[in-house]
């Protein structure tokens, strides 16, 4: 997947939440995912999220560990976690709660790259939405596919994808 797409040698690490192991699942369900996929990390929890990623509370707290920000951060975490080229993460609502006012399934999806620039790389990342008559499971398949897709955008654009990609190119 990784090396075919784009005819370089490149590394790929998950970090997940709300899509809890599905993302990981579906990469290591690729025949020769041995050849790109380093590991991945389930940090469901903000304790987890900021001692195995380095999400810092001061950003995770105050939005429930969901926001793009959080999203980035936890790819980024990954990324130097397993020293991969290339790290997603997911973050978000599997289901409806209407105790934090959330009337529907959504996440926000980040995907972080070593960059050429000198410093700790290149990320974007997107809101999915998912519609609230989805099971808790059929949300997370539905932001797991879209993970899938934001990686395949990205590795068709590679090696230089940062002027082409939107929403929340940084």
């Amino acid at each position: 997947m990784l090396g075919g797409a784009t005819g370089a040698n490149l590394t790929l690490a998950v970090a997940e939440s709300v899509t809890c192991g599905h993302l990981q699942a579906r990469i290591g369900a690729i025949s020769g995912a041995s050849n790109f996929f380093l590991g991945g990390i389930t940090a469901y929890t903000l304790e987890q999220k900021i001692r195995h990623l380095g999400v810092p509370r001061e950003l995770a707290a105050p939005v429930d560990c969901v926001s793009e920000q959080v999203a980035i951060a936890m790819a980024q975490g990954a990324r130097r976690l397993f020293g991969a080229d290339i790290a997603l993460a997911t973050t978000g609502y599997a289901e409806p709660a209407p105790a934090q006012n959330i009337a529907h399934p959504f996440a926000w999806i980040a995907l972080a790259a070593a960059g050429g620039d000198g410093g700790g790389g290149k990320f974007f990342a997107r809101r999915v939405d998912s519609p609230a008559t989805l099971s808790r499971v059929a949300a997370q398949q539905h932001i797991t596919a879209a993970a899938c897709d934001m990686l395949m955008d990205f590795l068709q654009i590679w090696p230089a994808p940062w002027g082409r990609l939107a929403p929340s190119q940084k």
